[in-house]
């Protein structure tokens, strides 16, 4: 007979959300002060803003 609660649950963003906060904890437990926002985007794997060209 087939347990309906007998799941396996796994949400792929959730799983990714997870891995960036965990990180965050990490690089902020191993620092003598703030993080710079630099420092954070660098952790979370985000790019620079590119400059705007003329329009």
């Amino acid at each position: 007979m087939h347990d309906q609660f007998d799941v396996t649950l796994e949400d792929a963003d959730l799983l990714g959300e997870v891995e960036l906060t965990t990180n965050l904890i990490i690089a902020a437990s191993e620092s003598d002060g703030h993080l710079s926002a630099e420092a954070i985007d660098r952790i979370l794997g985000v790019a620079p803003p590119q400059p705007r060209r003329g329009s």
